[in-house]
């Protein structure tokens, strides 16, 4: 009978601690990378499957010894300005180099906190060309930083992450990519809101010839090998992207945004993810020789469904979760259907 009893409470513990992690709503989210062309098409996509969150990247950081830390890669978020203002919220990203810090102190980190704050709030207004009037874009609660920072980085990044937020007075989330999380000790615990954990790029691109670098499961499993939770809120981000690794006589040359679908009409596949170009053939501009190797990595929707079933099982998260997923352009409505994209979504939640 005691024993019994014993198994009924284990069995009552196990049940609650599954109900404490069960996300009970989605905050459907996704990342803007670029300055793309994204179709009036897509933007009804985005309202179909109920998307609530953009994360735009509006520049990343370099930098050079002439011209110190810089901005580069910018993107112009005007170019939204008809929908950004009434159906999405939009959390401005900012990626920075890792390299810079081995160039910056603390003086030198400050004046970088008050450039990134203050071009971030430029950017969330238009000026007009013509009569110089400004027009709001979109407001914003929260910044976002972007690093991929490392043992001997974490101090001065973590005080660029606090200064940041003194002077902006807004919420501050960064991405925090699998190894941080597994190891919070050596990594440290950024001084932020929350994190966005990064399930995906788990594998040097040129490290793994016969891996999907993107995302590959059993990779995931070796960081995600116990349940754990973080001192943190957790949001979870998940790749719908592809690219085609283009090399020549072996050598590597170049990512290119090429699908295997437009690849397999000039190549033929010579083994998992490897096609050998047969004839010369321009496309876009894009000139293939005879003779090159293209690597195509993409990931299907059942390799993402997996990944959620793992995430689910393996990271503590908080009812209200944020899912977000990398990133948005015209080809993204193409790789995946309403249904698949829409699942992504529902699947935490189930």
């Amino acid at each position: 009978m005691k024993k019994t009893l014993i198994l009924f409470c284990l069995s009552l513990l196990l049940v609650s601690c599954n109900q404490n992690d069960k996300v009970i709503h989605v905050e459907r989210a996704f990342y803007c990378w670029k300055n793309p062309d994204v179709s009036r098409e897509n933007m009804d996509l985005l309202q179909k499957n109920n998307i609530s969150k953009i994360y735009m990247k509006l520049f990343e950081i370099d930098y050079s010894e002439t011209m110190g830390n810089y901005p580069f890669n910018k993107n112009q978020p005007w170019y939204y300005r008809d929908f950004l203002k009434d159906s999405l919220e939009v959390i401005p990203t900012i990626f920075i180099k890792n390299e810079i810090f081995k160039y910056n102190d603390e003086k030198s980190l400050d004046k970088l906190a008050d450039n990134i704050v203050y071009l971030i709030e430029k950017y969330s207004y238009y000026t007009d060309y013509y009569d110089n009037k400004k027009e709001k874009i979109f407001d914003y609660k929260e910044i976002q930083i972007d690093c991929d920072w490392t043992k001997s980085t974490k101090e001065q990044y973590f005080y660029l992450l606090k200064k940041i937020k003194q002077l902006s007075h807004k919420k501050i989330s960064c991405t925090l990519r699998l190894y941080a999380y597994k190891y919070p000790k050596s990594m440290g615990v950024p001084p932020v809101d929350k994190a966005m954990l990064m399930c995906y790029n788990l594998i040097k691109p040129l490290s793994e010839h016969n891996k999907n670098s993107i995302l590959d499961i059993p990779e995931l499993k070796k960081y995600l090998d116990k349940k754990r939770s973080y001192p943190l809120h957790l949001d979870i981000a998940l790749p719908t992207f592809y690219w085609t690794q283009m090399y020549q006589n072996n050598r590597f040359v170049k990512l290119i945004k090429y699908s295997p679908k437009e690849i397999k009409t000039f190549t033929k596949q010579v083994k998992p993810f490897w096609y050998l170009v047969e004839r010369d053939t321009v496309i876009n501009y894009e000139y293939f020789k005879m003779g090159d190797q293209l690597k195509c990595e993409e990931v299907s929707a059942e390799t993402i469904n997996q990944a959620i079933d793992w995430i689910k099982k393996m990271v503590s998260l908080d009812k209200n979760t944020t899912i977000s997923l990398f990133d948005l352009d015209d080809n993204t409505f193409k790789q995946y259907s309403h249904e698949e994209i829409s699942g992504f979504y529902n699947r935490f939640t189930e």
